[in-house]
């Protein structure tokens, strides 16, 4: 639905009818009104399909209306009634999809046949699955050393596709993994295990039900996880505090209209969600944080002194972690004023919400990749595992750290192998299983495997899923890279920039989505996901595939095993394949926590995969949690130019990843464009600029490339000074791919460097 460009300011509060509309739209734009409408009442239920969009746990798969807004779109943008049938490919030349909006591409509608490029016309032609297979086959082995091959996964992959990827991939001979969570989350995977001995959060969803207060950070739920907004809801309304930490005042942390709650929406009323919403200045996270535990170190000073009790947890302290001393230290050497100055907040304002947090008997600290998404991201992280060490806030009912995940199972993708440094003793069991040695040496993340290709070291490229080219910072380095590759290879539901920026040759690979029916030789096939809160439950496709030609996911990672490695291969692809339950034994087989696999996922909800911090049970090279310093609290450079802003990408509420599902933001009173950068009245003004004008946003990296996007308008917005954000990913060209995180290569999209220079005139 093509909207007016034009910026209105949103009244409503987050969901309500704003949602149930805005809902209703998308499934008449897709063709679908009444089959979407059938097919959302399937989703997250016990004998259903599990969401396509974002990874929130749903209360055990038993709601009879159990999605939101954005998750509907997700199923809407699949289950659509267009397609992209090899007649579409014939009518485009490759060099004219290439002028094509993303948000254009996308809406061509489901592939249907595997196509294969061809030079001569610059266009995509219809192949067969076995002439395609042999293809990438006969690139495969023809590479003189398998590490110059990188094997990307999409976090949209099931738990028993993503096993047999890295199966093949390892018996092919490497550990070239890059995957869409070493650029998101990559930072919580590094950094908490330094921490508190595991890489994922240790809360249940029944925690937001006990806990006393709630501390948001970097998180902006009501677009990015919208069903999270009902826990948020129901803790507001029996009372627990909620704080939110943030750049923007989003408006689902300010107030939700439940759609799921008839009083609510008859009345028009909505309820509260944050008690304070503090606007941080984009790279101030580590500064606040620091902030608030000097608070609280300081109060327990005072409180003990007094003979009062203690505000610290000393006794969880003393049994449980190291490093108590060194942090104490650290956080009285922090002059207040410099921690003003990069939070971009006041030090009452710190204190007021540190008493909060000292108030609370349990608390849950939540974060998302306003955290991550820094040069030093995943200290940030242990920044947060601090606070919640401090008050013995981990290892209890109603209390834990929450990193909330994107994609519906990017967090089990990684469980059972997609990782480019997989563990000793998982290989071992991996190789003992199967009668091979699996390959030791890490591999490739999505930086190194990025500066790999740029050098000319790797020859073919295979994404599972994914939109992997504009995902990606520095793109003309990207596009570049890609471009001098042999074989491209992505298997997708829809088409995408991807498919565009392509090797020398290249093939899209259609496949089933989560909505369809997946048969095999045994039958309807179920498959797993893992949610954000380790919860493991089953997925069934019921929808009628959008093509005949359609493969599942372990279907077409078998066949190219097949095609690539013959009759050398020691696994019995077929069998596996025929029924997915036999691929669930071997998981069990190989990862210890997945024993009676398949028994459990029968029961509706599924199984909880049990974090050893939860049990207060550290796998730390100390044997306890560790309390970690950062050295100063500056989270991103320093940058002395007065005109220098730090700009945060952000994604609209229209979309999900790079994925748009128009060109609107409604919650921000964007419509019809996505070409604006916010930023406060008083930054445009003191920069000699006014609300409307046209600026082109250049980086200031330091290395002597300019990286600019051009003729963007300014849109004045309540933002704190020094910072201004714009849409992802169309501002991922400004990021250089050696801005990342040094421990998790996590490129730095919420960190970014810029100058505004007023557009050429008539530049729109």
């Amino acid at each position: 639905m093509a909207e007016n460009r034009r910026i209105r300011p949103y009244k409503q509060p987050a969901g309500g009818w704003g949602a149930l509309k805005a809902l209703g739209e998308h499934l008449v734009e897709q063709g679908i009104a009444i089959k979407g409408s059938k097919t959302l009442l399937r989703m997250n239920q016990p004998t259903g399909f599990d969401c396509p969009g974002c990874a929130w746990p749903d209360p055990k798969h038993t709601s009879s209306f159990e999605f939101c807004e954005n998750g509907g779109k997700a199923v809407a943008w699949e289950s659509t009634a267009e397609r992209c049938t090899p007649a579409f490919f014939a009518e485009h030349t490759v060099s004219e999809l290439e002028g094509w909006g993303d948000y254009e591409l996308e809406m061509a509608g489901r592939l249907t046949h595997p196509m294969a490029y061809d030079a001569a016309s610059d266009r995509y032609l219809p192949v067969s699955w076995d002439e395609a297979f042999a293809t990438i086959g006969r690139h495969l082995a023809a590479l003189p050393d398998p590490n110059m091959a990188e094997f990307y996964t999409s976090g949209r992959t099931s738990n028993e596709a993503a096993f047999l990827y890295q199966l093949f991939v390892r018996e092919f001979g490497t550990n070239n993994f890059p995957d869409c969570s070493n650029m998101c989350h990559e930072a919580t995977s590094v950094g908490l295990p330094l921490s508190i001995g595991v890489g994922k959060g240790t809360v249940l969803l029944e925690d937001f039900d006990k806990t006393d207060c709630i501390f948001i950070f970097g998180q902006n739920p009501g677009t990015n996880s919208p069903r999270m907004m009902t826990s948020l809801r129901n803790a507001s309304r029996r009372g627990a505090t909620i704080m939110s930490f943030n750049p923007f005042r989003e408006r689902a942390l300010e107030r939700f209209q439940a759609p799921q709650d008839p009083v609510e929406m008859v009345t028009l009323s909505a309820t509260p969600i944050s008690a304070r919403l503090y606007q941080v200045r984009v790279g101030g996270d580590v500064a606040l944080i620091k902030g608030l535990m000097k608070v609280l170190v300081e109060a327990d000073d005072c409180a003990r002194g007094a003979g009062q009790a203690a505000v610290l947890d000393w006794d969880f302290i003393r049994e449980h972690t190291v490093g108590i001393d060194a942090l104490i230290a650290d956080l009285k050497a922090a002059d207040w004023a410099s921690l003003e100055r990069q939070s971009g907040l006041v030090r009452s304002e710190i204190e007021e919400a540190a008493r909060a947090y000292m108030k609370a008997g349990r608390a849950i600290v939540v974060y998302g990749m306003g955290i991550t998404q820094h040069r030093h991201g995943a200290q940030a992280v242990q920044q947060l595992a601090n606070l919640c060490l401090l008050r013995g806030n981990l290892g209890r009912e109603g209390a834990g750290i929450c990193p909330v995940r994107g994609h519906s199972n990017v967090q089990g993708d990684r469980t059972v192998g997609i990782t480019e440094i997989p563990a000793a003793d998982f290989l071992a069991r991996l190789g003992k299983r199967f009668g091979f040695t699996p390959p030791s040496a890490p591999g490739h993340n999505v930086v190194t495997a990025l500066q790999a290709m740029a050098r000319g070291e790797v020859r073919v490229f295979f994404g599972m899923g994914g939109n992997i080219v504009a995902a990606m910072p520095d793109w003309q380095v990207t596009r570049d890279a890609f471009r001098r590759l042999d074989l491209s290879v992505h298997v997708s539901t829809k088409l995408n920039r991807s498919h565009l920026v392509r090797g020398r040759e290249a093939l899209i690979l259609p496949c089933l989505g989560r909505t369809e029916l997946d048969v095999q030789a045994t039958g309807p096939q179920s498959i797993t996901v893992e949610d954000s809160m380790s919860m493991v439950h089953a997925s069934l496709g019921l929808n009628k595939p959008a093509s005949d030609d359609l493969k599942s996911e372990p279907a077409i990672v078998a066949g190219i095993a097949r095609a690539t490695l013959g009759t050398r291969s020691v696994v019995p692809w077929e069998e596996l394949v025929a029924d997915y339950d036999l691929i669930r034994d071997v998981i069990e087989d190989v990862i210890p926590i997945f024993q009676d696999y398949n028994a459990r996922i029968r029961v509706p909800g599924g199984f909880h995969l049990v974090s050893t911090a939860r049990e207060r049970i550290w796998n730390t090279s100390s044997g306890k949690a560790n309390f970690l310093i950062y050295e100063g609290i500056q989270e991103d450079p320093v940058q002395k130019d007065n005109d220098v802003l730090w700009l945060t990408s952000v994604r609209s509420h229209d979309q999900y990843n790079t994925t748009l599902y128009s060109m609107s933001d409604r919650y921000r009173g964007v419509y019809g464009q996505r070409d604006v950068v916010f930023l406060s009245a008083t930054e445009i003004e003191r920069l000699g600029f006014e609300p409307g004008d046209r600026v082109d946003i250049v980086a200031v990296n330091g290395d002597g490339i300019e990286r600019r996007v051009r003729a963007y308008q300014l849109v004045a917005y309540s933002f704190p000074e020094g910072s201004c954000a714009a849409y992802y990913p169309e501002t991922n060209p400004l990021v250089a791919l050696d801005a990342h995180d040094p421990l998790s290569f996590t490129p730095s999209y919420k960190g970014i460097p810029v100058r505004l220079v007023r557009a050429a005139a008539g530049a729109a």
